[in-house]
């Protein structure tokens, strides 16, 4: 009767493993990169602009993970010429394996300019990296809106649509949306600025370890209004800058998110997600993501988009921003 008993209890411990097991939620993302070759390359020299792009290519590399980087031609060209040298580092992108995308030419404002303009724009942006993909049968085929600023009336957003899906493009959405690049701006303040040597490292080594916490708790954040929303986790995307502080926390920030028990895909995968096919109910002029575009298109409570995280005051101040 006693090992019965235990074998009974033993059996349904093993039943109630596999209901939980089975129930554990899918946690899937993409990983994208905006402004490349490197962010704000066409305002600011880059002094180790060389060297932080071949430490991108190896962390990338060593994480192991899928993705597709947007590009802004413009931060090829110096004084109008286009550089070689820049354009180089789209073609390592493509050699690693990595996807390009169009991030228009100049990365430009759709909400500060006619739709036409900002068409031509996003023309303008593939002189240069449509060739380049050529070279090895590929073409661009993802696009991502530069503040992720995708118009402010349905009609416009439609009419984008189809001039895109003309092209050959499919739009590139973000529902983990964050401030990174307010972090990053902080981080090459002090890389620039600061001229003692023990305070500059020490100031980067906090900013390091505050970034991937930070990141995480956005992650948080948008996998429970997902929840909240769609009563199930979607395969998510993710938004992330080429930058020095990419370079130097992206494979912490990967390895990080894997043990919350993410796998990295595809944005190709990630988007038949049936998610992806829900409308888009923002009409304003922030760029924000695409989990709450859904929510205001399902008329959610204001209740719904409360307690956000933020970027904290430190990493403003040495950002220099008094707002995000």
């Amino acid at each position: 009767m006693r090992i019965g008993f235990l074998r009974s209890g033993v059996l349904a411990l093993l039943c109630l493993a596999g209901v939980a097991h089975a129930a554990a939620p899918d946690r899937r993302i993409a990983l994208t990169i905006d402004d490349l070759p490197w962010q704000r390359l066409d305002e600011r020299a880059e002094p180790e602009l060389a060297v932080r792009h071949a430490q991108l290519m190896a962390a990338l590399k060593q994480a192991d993970v899928p993705v597709v980087g947007f590009v802004n031609e413009a931060k090829l060209e110096v004084d109008g010429q286009v550089q070689p040298a820049r354009v180089q580092m789209l073609r390592d992108w493509r050699d690693a394996g990595f996807e390009l995308g169009n991030h228009t030419f100049g990365h430009v404002d759709l909400h500060a300019m006619t739709l036409e303009a900002y068409e031509q724009d996003i023309l303008r942006g593939e002189a240069t990296l449509r060739p380049l993909l050529a070279e090895t049968g590929q073409a661009p085929r993802w696009f991502r809106h530069p503040y992720l600023h995708a118009g402010q009336t349905p009609e416009k957003r439609a009419a984008l649509g189809v001039f895109l899906a003309q092209h050959g493009y499919r739009i590139a959405p973000v529902t983990i949306d964050n401030s990174e690049w307010i972090w990053a701006f902080a981080y090459d303040h002090v890389r620039e600025t600061e001229t003692d040597p023990a305070t500059r490292d020490a100031r980067l080594r906090q900013l390091r370890r505050g970034y991937v916490p930070y990141m995480l708790t956005k992650l948080d954040y948008y996998e429970q209004r997902s929840q909240q929303l769609l009563g199930r986790l979607p395969a998510q995307v993710w938004l992330i800058h080429a930058n020095a502080l990419t370079a130097d926390c992206v494979e912490e920030l990967v390895a990080a998110t894997r043990r919350r028990g993410y796998r990295f895909i595809s944005l190709d995968t990630a988007l038949q997600d049936p998610a992806y096919q829900r409308a888009d109910g923002y009409n304003g002029g922030s760029g924000i993501s695409w989990i709450q575009r859904w929510a205001m298109a399902g008329k959610a409570p204001k209740s719904f988009y409360a307690d956000e995280p933020r970027v904290p005051g430190w990493v403003m101040t040495l950002a220099g921003r008094e707002g995000e």
